[in-house]
């Protein structure tokens, strides 16, 4: 399908994923699971799956469904992970920041047959609650904190049980919400806002495909749903893996993706520990430590052996030299930790950590981006720091 052959006013996710083997069209008020799940909102949309807050009609609470594409191919290992993950007995602190699976079911619709997973309700990603409440900053240093504190006591908790997350990265880490599941439904959307919906037509008038949704539902932004900061979770087990079952590749976002992903390197649950030191730098600074904007693998490369301080394996360095002379670059000349320094005191923004703080973030940083993952300190080792003990 020509994903410009149709119109629609609500911008939301990829129209030409309508198709056979791709995402399942719903509209709001769906019953799902022989009317056990009512469809209330969309919360958002991935490559694999679009993801709806919903009512669970025979417990009485709000849940997240999410809807799989019906081409599975690896998608199953997600299934995997969360059903290991609930088998669990949840007995360390780092339980509490996974987001749990409370049941799943399949969908048969025009495009295929679909996973669904049913999740517990959370808030907005950490992302998303810096541009609504902190537009144009950063966030505080001890809430930046306290969100690496709770990520990496999920890690770690992943670690033991030898699950890779595969995809960890800020949007992946959601804030819980207070309970709210005694709310009437008309009250639960003073929360999370009124569905937008825009009609879907085809640009030649001709009447809609079976497998397209009537109308496109743009996710809410969760308006009023945090009051104050709640704990975090760790979500989204599409690219997870367990010891026994590792893909060849993820699809981690380039900015936070390990590099030997990058150079095809046999992987194992060690691709989190560089994303997690991504990711501290990111919370504290504000914007990670490698380019986000128009990066390529080889840019990515080259940011990563101008500021990690050991020397790239010999095993990945004929696959370097090809793609550096593929695509010569300028260098920025920056250490990491000079990097981290330019980017947090920039005169901008607010600076209310201090220079021991920013020394201590950077050492934090460099033990977890190493190329060697071998090298790297693991989730557990770097809780253990001083930093993260103090208040």
């Amino acid at each position: 399908m020509d994903q410009f052959s149709h119109i629609c006013d609500v911008d939301a996710e990829p129209l030409h994923r309508y198709r056979k083997g791709g995402y399942h069209p719903i509209g709001l008020g769906d019953l799902l699971k022989d009317g056990r799940y009512k469809i209330l909102h969309k919360l958002g949309w991935g490559g694999y799956s679009t993801v709806w807050a919903a009512r669970d009609r025979r417990e009485q609470r709000y849940v997240t469904v999410k809807i799989s594409v019906s081409e599975r191919g690896e998608r199953n290992r997600e299934f995997k992970v969360l059903r290991a993950i609930a088998a669990i007995r949840p007995e360390q602190p780092g339980s509490r920041h996974l987001m749990p699976m409370l049941d799943h079911f399949q969908l048969d619709g025009p495009n295929g047959t679909h996973d669904c997973l049913v999740l517990e309700l959370l808030g907005p990603s950490v992302p998303d609650l810096l541009d609504a409440r902190f537009r144009g900053e950063r966030l505080p240093g001890k809430l930046a904190k306290s969100i690496a504190k709770q990520a990496l006591l999920g890690l770690d908790y992943l670690h033991q049980q030898n699950i890779g997350h595969g995809d960890l990265h800020t949007r992946n880490l959601i804030f819980t919400i207070p309970p709210i599941h005694s709310l009437r439904e008309e009250e639960f959307f003073q929360k999370l806002g009124k569905p937008e919906t825009g009609l879907l037509r085809r640009n030649d008038g001709k009447p809609l495909e079976p497998g397209m949704p009537k109308y496109l539902v743009r996710p809410t932004s969760y308006p009023a749903v945090l009051s104050s900061f709640h704990p975090i979770k760790i979500v989204d087990f599409g690219e997870s893996f367990l010891s026994n079952d590792i893909p060849d590749t993820l699809h981690t976002p380039l900015p936070v993706r390990a590099p030997e992903i990058i150079f095809g390197d046999k992987l194992d649950h060690r691709v989190d520990l560089w994303s997690m030191g991504c990711m501290l730098f990111e919370l504290v600074v504000g914007q990670p430590p490698f380019d986000s904007f128009m990066t390529t693998p080889t840019i990515l490369a080259r940011q990563m052996l101008e500021m990690v301080s050991d020397e790239l394996p010999e095993r990945w360095q004929e696959t370097w030299r090809a793609m550096d002379s593929a695509s010569r670059g300028e260098k920025s000349g920056y250490t990491l930790q000079e990097w981290l320094e330019e980017m947090y005191f920039d005169g901008e923004r607010n600076e209310d950590l201090t220079r021991k703080d920013i020394l201590k973030v950077g050492e934090l940083v460099r033990k977890m981006l190493r190329f060697e993952p071998s090298m790297r300190a693991s989730a557990r080792e770097i809780l253990q720091d001083s930093w993260f003990k103090r208040e």
